[in-house]
């Protein structure tokens, strides 16, 4: 891995959806765990670390990817494909481990709370699961800019086809990919983000 470092806002300035990865690019596996290491540092409701990740480094199965991604070449010609689910589950498996590093009073506290939550509210658990990959894959994009490596978010896929790919079990909810690898050509120029004036509103709307 190469020493390149940003500063967190150039890596923010620098992200892009990168359309066209160099596939002669190979992440070293000590490469995808660094990234994956901080990626589960992203945050989670009540540190329940719902999300579970798919990490994808086999051609064979990053050219199926494409083929389930409608054609799109991101996830064969890319390093790394990271499939980001939400275990819906996650609530209540072993959920004094979530909190173990603190006293048990709070683990009981923080089991009873998630109960409370998500037990009837099928709901409430696919909305956490989204959020927190949701955070989980700008964590990836972010990292990657510090790692020197370009990434693209996906959601343009046949879901089924890719849950039979990645084999999702039961009471899993596939979010979106996020391919890392090296870009083969730039991004376009940003579309045009809008005004501060018209996306952000001082107390109240």
């Amino acid at each position: 891995m190469s020493c390149f470092s940003m500063d967190v806002f150039e890596a923010i300035e620098t992200r892009r959806a990168i359309k066209k990865f160099d596939p002669t690019y190979k992440m070293s596996p000590e490469d995808v765990t660094k990234l994956m290491e901080h990626v589960i540092l992203a945050p989670t409701s009540y540190n329940q670390q719902n999300w579970r990740f798919v990490t994808v480094t086999d051609q064979k199965v990053k050219e199926k990817i494409s083929v389930a991604a409608r054609g799109q070449a991101q996830p064969k010609d890319g390093s790394l494909v990271v499939i980001l689910c939400g275990d819906m589950d996650a609530w209540k498996t072993e959920p004094l481990r979530y909190w173990k590093n603190h006293p048990a009073e709070k683990q009981e506290y923080v089991k009873a709370a998630l109960e409370r939550k998500y037990a009837d509210d099928p709901q409430a658990r696919r909305d956490e699961a989204i959020r927190s990959c949701g955070m989980a894959a700008q964590t990836i994009m972010l990292s990657a800019r510090e790692m020197g490596l370009d990434s693209c978010p996906m959601v343009g896929f046949e879901y089924d086809e890719l849950a039979e790919i990645i084999k999702l079990p039961e009471n899993h909810l596939i979010v979106m990919m996020v391919v890392v690898g090296k870009k083969a050509e730039p991004a376009l120029e940003r579309g045009g983000q809008l005004p501060l004036s018209e996306v952000v509103f001082e107390n109240s709307f």
